[in-house]
């Protein structure tokens, strides 16, 4: 720590964003950085891609939240895994990489967020990444994040490939270009076989510079307030109380969970639920918490009557023994895959001008709870709409910063929700009938020939779905009275704090949500030093 615990920036987080900005910022060597994260500083399995199996339930390096019992979903508490290490949860992710499509940003742009628009933030996107597959008028190479595409070789990939575009499905070379639409191979945060986490891509370049200080381990307590401008942070590590300032900003990247419940700690957001809690009211906001949007994932399954074409063959006793010889030698195989080798974005009605779902094709099919291969050979299918519309929220539970936020997604509360979803899973149903499947299909055992109805499907979901991990939008951007920042990610009426992390998106992007929380850690940076240098 420097000697009078004084920086020119603070960041609270070093997850997607976080990384991000203590790169770019300290890049300035006028500048010192202050980078504060809760957890660790790696893990040994994070290299491996497919450790986001065992990582998404192991609490050395997850907060492993959960929610309130949800109404719609059969009254269960659902997990909502969340990185606690530096990279944040890109360091336990599935490494899907999607932009999302250009309305999404558009959108944002439409509710009064200037500067957003997706011909704004293309140029961010394409200094991010080192696209493996070359340089056009959509993608670039040379940037930090390297992005790769899905090589492994397996029938089951050309069968579904086939299904496609037999079901008028068209194979997509580059959904992250100019169309979303169609089947494909999936793009994803991996390089060489190994995961580049945003600790990986970005602070890790930049760990040696002495004006970038990195404390891990330690947690957050409290905002420090004088009047309505944010002048540091109060945290402890291993029980011992610090207390640093900052000359010029504290910015907030804690993500959709924790960035909201530090705002109530610090005394900022819905007066009456912090006075509940016996917090001093510093600054009413009442959006703080509110607005919360994920992807529920409901999880299809089929038997694959072919023998040695999914990982239940390939990846169980010798036959693990072996994908771990595989990948320590030559770094491919199941070990080196994304949690989806194929990606189809698709519409649930002819009408629509971009595709409303996505599916995750995956070669196995696997216990949710204990996270193992099932016995019998299979596939699974996850399908999600892409843009919901079901508000859920988070809050503290007390002024406790220790204690899990109280997380309500309310799922399936929005007649749309249910109706995409429902249309979404019977397309899945019309692509496993196309003829290019007949030499795999099996038993669709999940949810089951006998689930049929709009209203049994609905059922159903409701009493096994999770999520997709891509909760947003808890300290929304915005110009409106719910509104928690503005278009420069500075929260109103505070001065000296800005949040950047996925908890600022005003609806959420069609897709996984991790490149677009990079982006903004990228658009947050840039107009932190455009405002102070």
């Amino acid at each position: 720590m420097n000697g009078d615990n004084t920086f020119d920036f603070i960041i609270v987080g070093a997850g997607s964003a976080g990384c991000v900005l203590a790169n770019r910022l300290s890049a300035d060597r006028r500048f010192t950085v202050l980078l504060i994260e809760a957890g660790k500083v790696s893990h040994p399995l994070t290299p491996v891609p497919m450790s986001y199996s065992k990582l998404i339930v192991n609490p050395k390096v997850n907060w492993c939240y959960a929610s309130e019992p949800e109404p719609m979903m059969a009254e269960r508490s659902i997990p909502v895994p969340r990185g606690r290490l530096l990279g944040g949860s890109s360091a336990i992710n599935g490494l899907v990489y999607v932009r999302g499509q250009p309305m999404d940003y558009d959108a944002w742009a439409q509710l009064g967020n200037r500067g957003w628009s997706f011909d704004d933030i293309l140029p961010i996107f394409q200094r991010i990444e080192n696209y493996e597959s070359g340089a056009d008028e959509w993608r670039r190479q040379g940037g930090p994040l390297h992005i790769s595409e899905v090589t492994d070789q397996n029938p089951l990939y050309d069968a579904l490939l086939g299904a496609g575009e037999e079901v008028g499905l068209p194979n997509n070379p580059d959904y992250n270009g100019a169309d979303q639409m169609g089947i494909c191979r999936t793009q994803t945060t991996i390089r060489d076989g190994r995961r580049i986490s945003t600790a990986v891509a970005y602070l890790a370049p930049a760990r040696s510079r002495p004006n970038l200080e990195i404390v891990t381990d330690a947690l957050v307590h409290r905002l420090t307030l004088e009047g309505k401008r944010c002048t540091g942070i109060s945290y402890s590590v291993g029980g011992r109380p610090v207390d640093v300032q900052a000359r010029t900003e504290v910015i907030v990247c804690c993500g959709t969970i924790n960035s909201p419940q530090l705002l109530e700690l610090s005394g900022i957001g819905q007066p009456a639920l912090l006075e509940s809690h016996g917090i001093e009211v510093r600054h009413a906001l009442p959006g703080v918490g509110e607005s919360l949007r994920d992807h529920i994932a409901p999880r299809m399954g089929w038997t694959v009557s072919e023998r040695g074409v999914t990982f239940n063959d390939r990846a169980r006793g010798l036959g693990l023994l072996w994908q771990v010889i595989r990948y320590a030698i030559r770094k491919d195989g199941f070990l080196s895959l994304p949690s989806a080798p194929l990606l189809a974005f698709i519409k649930t009605r002819a009408d629509l001008e971009s595709p409303d779902a996505q599916l995750h094709l995956v070669p196995y099919t696997f216990s949710p709870t204990k996270r193992q291969l099932l016995d019998e050979p299979g596939m699974t299918i996850t399908v999600y709409q892409l843009r919901p519309e079901s508000l859920g929220s988070i809050h503290i539970k007390s002024a406790d910063p220790s204690e899990a936020p109280a997380i309500r997604f309310s799922f399936l509360s929005d007649p749309l929700d249910r109706q995409t979803l429902v249309d979404a899973i019977r397309f899945a149903r019309h692509l496993m009938q196309a003829a290019a499947m007949d030499r795999f299909r099996g038993i669709e055992f999940k949810p089951g020939s006998d689930v049929q109805s709009d209203a049994d499907i609905i059922e159903w979901i409701g009493k096994t779905a999770e999520t997709a991990y891509h909760p947003v939008g808890t300290c929304r951007m915005g110009s409106d009275d719910n509104a928690v920042v503005n278009d420069q990610l500075l929260v109103h009426g505070i001065e000296g704090l800005r949040i950047a992390d996925g908890s600022i998106m005003p609806t959420l992007i069609s897709g996984n949500t991790n490149a677009a929380c990079i982006m903004i850690g990228e658009k947050a940076a840039d107009m932190v030093l455009a405002e102070h240098r």
